[in-house]
């Protein structure tokens, strides 16, 4: 059971990261990130700068969001989205489940051959760390790209069967992570509404022992310029990687 103070990670058990959205052409012009889904987490983007778009491809079909400074836009899991950069895109990206959209939740949309099981996914996908950042560029633009060739095809379709078939294959890979992604789940967003709710128990008996135990914490960004799926990312560890002060 967590106690009322003990909770101590960013509100609601979400992470933050800021996001320099990519500004390489694709084959089709626009410049802009990797088109991928999460299968368990709601995302949103807190517009700091610059102008730019999410394109968005659920089973109600694709949409285009405007996003400029001042924009909140979010979505929720099953959602195909693709950011583009017009003008120096910058965001500030707030994830459910204590950063977690960063942290394993997220299936890029490769074409199906890639898609059939984790090792050859993560051949395609993963992006050496400690290559050179030369390297790390080539292997997330030619990621991106791959991803890009899923992305035409699912909005080129007609009828629901192939988005249905991807959403297959992306929770068919992910599975076998589920055991760990709960475990993240209960350290974060779980234990923030249970303190919450021994707050308001508490409250509710005239029992204030809880405000004795408030703290403070301010941070920087842990890790700056990470190569994302949609940019260059400034990572925060609060929240996305010590919850509870605890690795994951």
């Amino acid at each position: 059971m967590v106690s009322a103070g003990e909770f101590t990670g960013l509100p609601g058990g979400i992470a933050v990261s800021r996001l320099c959205v990519y500004d390489w052409p694709a084959a089709d012009g626009v410049r802009g990130g990797t088109p991928h889904l999460h299968l368990a987490c709601s995302e949103a983007y807190v517009v700091t700068g610059g102008r730019g778009a999410v394109q968005t491809l659920t089973t109600r079909g694709y949409e285009v969001t405007p996003l400029a400074p001042g924009t909140v836009a979010w979505f929720t899991p099953g959602t195909v989205h693709r950011l583009v950069n017009e003008d120096d895109l910058r965001i500030t990206v707030l994830m459910q489940n204590s950063g977690l959209p960063e942290a394993g939740d997220a299936v890029l949309t490769l074409p199906p051959e890639y898609l059939t099981d984790p090792e050859t996914y993560a051949a395609a996908t993963t992006i050496p760390a400690d290559a050179p950042e030369e390297e790390q560029a080539r292997a997330a633009r030619a990621r991106r790209d791959l991803a890009l060739e899923g992305y035409r095809a699912l909005c080129e379709a007609s009828g629901p069967e192939p988005l249905a078939a991807f959403h297959r294959a992306a929770a068919a890979l992910v599975r076998p992570r589920l055991d760990e992604w709960r475990e993240r789940w209960r350290r974060g967003a779980e234990a923030a509404a249970t303190a919450t709710e021994e707050q308001l128990d508490r409250l509710g008996r005239g029992d204030v022992s809880h405000l004795a135990e408030a703290v403070v914490r301010a941070e920087q960004p842990s890790v700056q310029g990470k190569f994302g799926m949609c940019g260059r990312l400034d990572v925060y560890r609060q929240g996305m990687l010590d919850v509870y002060r605890q690795e994951s």
